[in-house]
């Protein structure tokens, strides 16, 4: 890691790390899953990351925040030869996903318990095939925009670490968070958004399997947005 990216700050991470009291048999799945398959940022980055798994995979992709883990966990088992790391400061969801990694042994995931800029910053340029965002908090109040996640300093963070090429998904079921990532990206000038109608970002991506916020979302009402850019 260079002094410089070692010195930028951490902004974004706001939400409490903790609910409810983790039930016994999945904190000790958290200790357990977290010594085993949790990154070590206190270490050199590898130059090639496809070295960090188990398995021996052919592409690596990132996902941050991945909450219940649906998302996650699904694509890790269906593409067995790409290594996936998930990312989740939230205590109980990455017990959840070690308790489920606890029985499907998967040997492409490996995750991280703090802020996803750390990550992006000690990860190496040009390292990564994908990155998806689903459901990201919107913080939906005006003043609070600057807190969300897509911002000119983490599109930077993407470009640096995205291969040429490489992919950024997101997803979400608020309207302005949707227009805001869209009106970002463009303005960005390194990613480029992959639609060429309105059935592109309505329609969820291959093999989606839903989360739990989406099934919220439209229960309540709201419709997705499936949103890809290319990395330029």
């Amino acid at each position: 890691m260079t002094e410089g990216r070692a010195s930028r700050s951490t902004e974004a991470f706001f939400g409490r790390r903790r609910g409810k009291p983790v039930r016994p048999q999945q904190a000790a799945a958290l200790v357990e899953g977290l010594k085993r398959h949790g990154l070590d940022l206190g270490q050199p980055a590898p130059a090639d990351v496809r070295g960090l798994f188990e398995a021996d995979v052919s592409a690596v992709r990132l996902e941050i925040g991945f909450g219940g883990g649906e998302h996650l966990l699904n694509e890790a088992t269906g593409h067995p030869a790409a290594g996936f790391i998930g990312v989740e400061p939230f205590v109980n969801s990455m017990a959840k996903m070690m308790a489920a990694q606890a029985q499907a042994r998967l040997a492409n995931l490996r995750v991280y318990d703090d802020d996803a800029t750390r990550l992006l910053d000690w990860l190496p340029d040009a390292s990564l095939d994908g990155i998806d965002l689903f459901y990201p908090d919107p913080w939906p109040k005006k003043k609070h925009w600057k807190r969300r996640f897509v911002s000119p300093v983490n599109l930077d963070r993407f470009h640096r670490v995205l291969k040429p090429g490489g992919l950024f998904r997101f997803a979400s079921d608020i309207e302005s968070y949707v227009n805001w990532t869209l009106l970002h990206c463009g303005a960005h000038g390194g990613f480029e958004w992959l639609a060429a109608d309105a059935g592109d970002w309505r329609t969820p991506y291959r093999g989606w399997p839903g989360t739990r916020y989406e099934a919220k979302a439209l229960r309540e009402g709201r419709t997705p947005a499936y949103l890809t850019f290319r990395r330029r």
